[in-house]
């Protein structure tokens, strides 16, 4: 195994680890469609927009299959098969392209980065990619009407555009003290 392999693994480790210590912040439950508001949905704008597409989504999948065999790493202490069944389960697989596509936007806009482009790439990934999955999923297994699954998925943008905004400050930071992101040179102009 290459050393670079070994770096890689590691921080695909570390990222599916903090997204599932995100799940420590307690949830807050929106009575009127009872999905909890989590601070673990900001996991996979983080991974991507520190460790790329690759290893970022990498990570996000790490951390599902650890959701399948059982492990409660889930906000409010879920686990298993079990979730994969429920209305949210559009959300949670939505992490995989989600952090993928936040990570190959952060890629090809890497040497121009500033906060508000992290800030597009991070709401374009982890909103825009993550409810064109979650709402119809969601639609689908709560017998809703596509229109009703994304007007009750609205009161949970202004916690995403936050989520997107911390992601941005924190990849900013990270950039400049320890860059993860080596654009590779196809992306590189």
């Amino acid at each position: 195994m290459r050393p670079t392999q070994t770096v890689d693994i590691v921080y695909i480790a570390l990222f599916a680890a903090l997204t599932a210590a995100l799940a420590i912040f307690p949830p807050i439950t929106l009575p009127v469609i009872g999905v909890p508001i989590t601070a673990q949905s900001m996991g996979p704008m983080l991974a991507g927009a520190i460790l790329g597409a690759r290893r970022g989504a990498l990570a996000i999948v790490l951390l599902l299959a650890l959701v399948a065999i059982g492990l409660p790493i889930l906000a409010g202490g879920r686990g298993g098969l079990g979730v994969f069944a429920g209305p949210t389960v559009g959300f949670m697989l939505g992490w995989v392209p989600a952090a993928w596509v936040t990570g190959l936007l952060h890629e090809l806009g890497w040497r121009k980065l500033t906060v508000v482009s992290s800030f597009t790439h991070a709401a374009v990934g982890g909103i825009v990619v993550l409810y064109a999955i979650g709402i119809p999923v969601l639609a689908f297994q709560a017998g809703l009407t596509l229109k009703a699954a994304a007007v009750g998925s609205m009161a949970f943008i202004p916690g995403d555009l936050i989520k997107a905004a911390l992601t941005a400050v924190i990849a900013m930071s990270v950039k400049r003290a320890w860059p993860i992101i080596r654009p590779s040179a196809e992306h590189s102009a």
